[in-house]
């Protein structure tokens, strides 16, 4: 059986997972862990990752990334690649320490960032090496909940904002995650084993696993494109929400990436997503009422 093609664009979320070859360890004990950790780290800072969840376990390591650069499979091979090397000097072994190549799902934000989230961070729970995600050291859960500081690289915004964004929002995100042990695996709905989202996600995406370049695709089919300037003119007289909207139509619309748009109004990449995905709550908010 063929390997399914690796879908890759600007702004595209990924569920990812990497396990040991052969089921062995990848993690011996903590100080592999602070390593690995240490290198997405800079695996984020080099590729322009925003990592949303994380969970590291004996034999595997599981991600939810948001890649703005569309480059996940440069930025894994570097991660699974360094760590290697780190881990064979550490424990004087030789050769591949991951099993293949890594697998990823590529997933529709709207709809399934917070249960994959919440997936990811439950794992410890669902095994039985954890009574509680809050017990378990080595997530990406204990950070965003407020119980330990939240390092540099781990991007908990999204998440928040869909529970306001306020003073009470981990705690309300802490109560969700805990509502979710014995829940279905959001996984169990994927397509073509490498797909999760609205059926108008999965037949768009759907054509590129069959072999139609990406090119041809983007996050919205594109006709005649409007120029960054013409879209932002006289943006400065224009209010905050005003532009936001403005961003959104740039990348939804005209398949602007979030780099693109950033560097026309002197904004971080990470600044546009932030917008983006926060209007995006609030449609999906407003469909719901």
């Amino acid at each position: 059986m063929s390997r399914p093609v690796r879908i890759e664009f600007p702004g595209a979320h990924y569920h990812v997972t990497s396990k040991g070859s052969r089921e062995q360890q990848v993690f011996v004990d903590d100080s592999d862990r602070t390593a690995f950790l240490n290198i997405v780290e800079s695996v984020v800072a080099k590729f322009g990752w925003l990592v949303h969840s994380y969970v590291l376990m004996e034999s595997h390591y599981h991600l939810v990334v948001e890649c703005p650069q569309a480059n996940l499979s440069k930025g894994m091979r570097q991660l699974n690649g360094v760590y290697t090397q780190h881990y064979n000097r550490r424990h004087s072994q030789e050769g591949p320490l991951f099993q293949g190549r890594f697998k990823s799902i590529l997933f529709e934000a709207q709809g399934y960032l917070l249960p994959l989230c919440r997936h990811v961070e439950l794992n410890p729970v669902r095994v039985g090496v954890s009574a509680a995600p809050h017990k378990y050291r080595w997530s990406s859960f204990k950070a965003t909940v407020g119980l330990v500081k939240t390092p540099g690289w781990l991007h908990t915004e999204t998440r928040l904002r869909h529970f306001d964004n306020s003073a009470d929002s981990p705690q309300r995100y802490r109560e969700y995650v805990n509502a979710g042990v014995g829940a279905e695996s959001p996984l169990e709905k994927r397509s073509a084993q490498v797909l999760l989202g609205s059926t108008q996600f999965v037949n768009e995406m759907q054509p590129i696993l069959q072999g139609e370049k990406l090119a041809k695709r983007g996050p919205k089919k594109v006709g005649r494109r409007r120029s960054l300037p013409a879209l932002f003119k006289n943006i400065r007289d224009k209010s905050r929400a005003e532009r936001n909207e403005l961003i959104c139509r740039a990348h939804l619309d005209h398949s602007y990436t979030l780099m693109e748009i950033g560097s026309a109004l002197g904004l971080h990449y990470t600044t546009v997503s932030k917008v983006i995905s926060q209007q995006s709550w609030r449609g999906l908010q407003a469909a719901d009422k």
